[in-house]
Formats: structure tokens, C-alpha cells, sequence
């Protein structure tokens, strides 16, 4: 099950079906799920991990789907809700099928792997001249069509860097794996800033910051990341040389360039006036052009949040970061008590978890990235962690200090002649 459940990831990340059309009538990702679905139940070693989250996701997804249900543009957001159960399927599967450390650490390389293939393969799609020209800049793209929008692209890229960490401090590979990280890191800033996307480049600098400042040289790495940082600068074309200087200086840029920026903002308004209209359930998903008449997305995570499925959607996203808190505090508890576990996957994959909603939840100021696969894969690895702590637990028997007997801890007097007196050594 876990090269299946790899092979889902490949599909659903690179989406070859989208490269090339002709796979895309066969339906190869339909195929396949039902494949998956059906080994899935007659494999015999699934099971059920008792978790809080799993609440925390079956109240989302009711909530999501009840929005849905009554809401008057239901019809535009069926795709959007469709696609995204999908994602939950796929939740399901992984935490049913996945629960020991060396089945993690298969599933949280794998996708590192596939996430490395599939930006080869764009930057690849790149070289040979296949871009988009946007804000008056040709930008780099993903070679899928559904997250290969130039700020699509670079959030998913954001988004795995901090399982780099994880694999790192895990030293999963030894050197090798060490310097294929190194190689990783590398092409995902590199594609970060072909694509253009300034909320993209901010969590990539709020990424390295958080690493530098985990680090013992932490002033002398930010020095010499400053110092770098517009050596990097320079090195780009002119052109997004402004791109990523209107973040600082809006004026340099196109005029779409600051409605763009002043779009995420707007964003965030119209979804909280939607929710004031629709205090319940919001518009419903996947309604915000027909609602909002306009032609973009939100581009903003809150304003989508409650603009969309209103004040059950916003309680129950509140109920399931509650849960995510819950599940790192827990381990991260666990590896300061028991120092010497602190570098194993189960405790690293965690923290980086921690890390990667943290940049979600920053990022989703420019980005509706609500529904995102992330949110539900990086659950589902969170929990088979917290499994796995709680197993290595249940098991853990650490040496007891040997107990002194009182009696033996007191030397005996040494027996002396008759007449013979026992003096204390001389200070």
C-alpha cells in the first residue's frame, strides 16, 4: 500500500494526465483510485488511529459540504468540493494503511521525490520556453494546469521545504542524502524565483529565517544570508529584478503589478462582508467569482474561509489547528523528556509539520489556500507520527538507576587486636 499510495501522490502532484492529454481521457487518476480502493479493502493490515484530529476533520468537511448543500451558487462550487474529497479519500487511506515509523519514512520521502521530479520537470518545461507572460513578465510554471499557476507553483514548493528539515536532522541517506537535500533546497529557491510570485519569495525568506535562527551560528548564518541575498538578486533578469521590488516600493512596477498586491487585501474585506451577509455558512465553496461578480479568486485564506463557509467553516478550521497544536505539543513534550529520540523521524516530521502550517497559515494572507492538499497530507502524517511516539512509548522501559542497599552502602569496621584504637585520617 505505500508505493500505492506514492504513486497517488505522483499522480495527483505531477498530473501527467495534464501534460498529455490523450492520458487525460482514459481517466488514469479515476482508474487508479478505484484500483487503490480496492486492494485497500482487502489489505489486511489497515487500521483505525485513534486520534482527536480525525473529529476535528470529519466537523470541517460537514461543515464544507453543508455550506455547499444550500448554498445558491452550489453548482459553480461542485467541482471545487469534488476535487477536494478526493483529497479526503485520500486521508483516509493514508492513516489506515500507514502506521509504523519505517512505513512514514517511506511515505515522507516518497513525496519529497516526487515533489523533486516534478519541479525537474518544470524547470525542464522552462529551458525549453514553455511560461507564461503575466505582470509583464514571462514567469515560470508548473507543467500541471490545476497548481501550475506561477503562485500555485511556488506555495506548493514552499510548502515541502520543511520536510527538508525533517529528512535532514533525521540524517535519512547519510552524505548522499545530505547532499541531494542541499540540491533540493537549491532548485526549489531557484524555481521560487523564476516564477515571479513575491508571496512565494516572503515564505521562502521567512523559511530560511526560521532555519538560521534554529541554528548555534544563528547572527553569523543571517550575516552571511544577507550578504548573499542580493548576490541572488542581482543574478536575475531585470525584470523580476522589479517584480520583487514593488514588495517594498509598489511605485517601480505596472500598475496590475499594485492592484495585485492590494487584491489580497480586498480579498480579505469582501470575505468578511460576505459573512456578515451569510453569518451561517457563507456563499458556499468554490462561489466567490459568482458571488463576489468579479473574475479572480479571494486570493486570501480568511476572507475564504469565512466568506465561503461561514461562521461552521471558521469554527471548525479554529477546532482543527486547536488539534494540530495538540498533536506537536504532545510530542514535542515527548522529545524533551527523552532527549536521545529528538533526531528520529517520528519527532522531526513533527516539528516540521508545525513549521509548514505555520507557513500555510502566514502565506494564507496572500493565497485562498484552503483547500489545499496540504492541509489534509500533512494531518494525516502528523497523526501516524504521534502514533508511532505513543507506540515506541508503550514499549520503552528506561534503565533504572541500581538500587544501594543501606546496609551494604556502610563499611563494616575492620576488626582491630586487643588494646588497638582506630584513629581518623589527619586533615
Amino acid at each position: 500500500m505505500r508505493w500505492l499510495l506514492i504513486g497517488y501522490m505522483f499522480l495527483f502532484i505531477e498530473r501527467p494526465f495534464e501534460v498529455w492529454t490523450w492520458l487525460g481521457d482514459l481517466h488514469i487518476e479515476r482508474i487508479y483510485m478505484l484500483f487503490m480502493l480496492g486492494v485497500w479493502v482487502i489489505y489486511p493490515n489497515k487500521r483505525f488511529l485513534p486520534n482527536v484530529q480525525h473529529g476535528a476533520y470529519v466537523a470541517f468537511v460537514s461543515a464544507v459540504l453543508f455550506a455547499w448543500a444550500i448554498s445558491p451558487w452550489s453548482a459553480y462550487g461542485q467541482p471545487v468540493v469534488e476535487d477536494w474529497l478526493k483529497i479526503v479519500v485520500f486521508y483516509v487511506l493514508l492513516v489506515t494503511c500507514v502506521h509504523d515509523e519505517e512505513g512514514l519514512k517511506h511515505i515522507a520521502v516518497g513525496f519529497l521525490a516526487v515533489m523533486a521530479f516534478y519541479l525537474l520537470h518544470s524547470f525542464r518545461e522552462y529551458l525549453a520556453g514553455r511560461h507564461t507572460y503575466r505582470m509583464g513578465i514571462s514567469r515560470m510554471i508548473g507543467v500541471d494546469t490545476t497548481l501550475g499557476d506561477p503562485n500555485s507553483f511556488g506555495a506548493s514548493i514552499v510548502f515541502a521545504l520543511p520536510l527538508v528539515v525533517a529528512l535532514w536532522k533525521s540524517g535519512i541517506g547519510g552524505r548522499l542524502g545530505r547532499w541531494a537535500l542541499l540540491g533540493y533546497v537549491g532548485l526549489s529557491s531557484l524555481c521560487i524565483l523564476l516564477t515571479g510570485s513575491r508571496s512565494s519569495l516572503l515564505g521562502l525568506l521567512l523559511w530560511f529565517t526560521i532555519i538560521i535562527w534554529g541554528t548555534k551560528y544563528r547572527f553569523k548564518a543571517l550575516i552571511g544570508f544577507a550578504l548573499m541575498a542580493p548576490v541572488a538578486f542581482v543574478a536575475l533578469p531585470e525584470s523580476l529584478q522589479t517584480r520583487f521590488e514593488t514588495i517594498i516600493n509598489p511605485e517601480v512596477g505596472p500598475a496590475n503589478a499594485r492592484e495585485s498586491g492590494e487584491g489580497r487585501y480586498q480579498g480579505l474585506v469582501m470575505g468578511f462582508q460576505q459573512w456578515a451577509n451569510n453569518p451561517l455558512t457563507g456563499i458556499g465553496p468554490g462561489a466567490w467569482r459568482p458571488a463576489n461578480n468579479t473574475k479572480i479568486e479571494s486570493h486570501n485564506l480568511y476572507g475564504q474561509l469565512f466568506g465561503e463557509t461561514g461562521s461552521v467553516g471558521g469554527g471548525a478550521f479554529i477546532g482543527l489547528l486547536l488539534c494540530f497544536w495538540i498533536n506537536l505539543r504532545m510530542v514535542r513534550r515527548i522529545r524533551k523528556d527523552v532527549p536521545e529520540w529528538q533526531n528520529d523521524l517520528i519527532f522531526t516530521l513533527s516539528s516540521s509539520i508545525g513549521m509548514a502550517v505555520f507557513l500555510l497559515l502566514f502565506m494564507g494572507n496572500f493565497g485562498h489556500n484552503l483547500f489545499r492538499y496540504t492541509w489534509l497530507w500533512y494531518g494525516g502524517f502528523l497523526i501516524i507520527a504521534r502514533y508511532c511516539v505513543e507506540q515506541r512509548l508503550a514499549v520503552w522501559d528506561p534503565e533504572a538507576e541500581p538500587e544501594v542497599d543501606e546496609e551494604m552502602e556502610m563499611e563494616p569496621e575492620p576488626e582491630l587486636p586487643p588494646g588497638w584504637i582506630l584513629h581518623g585520617p589527619h586533615g
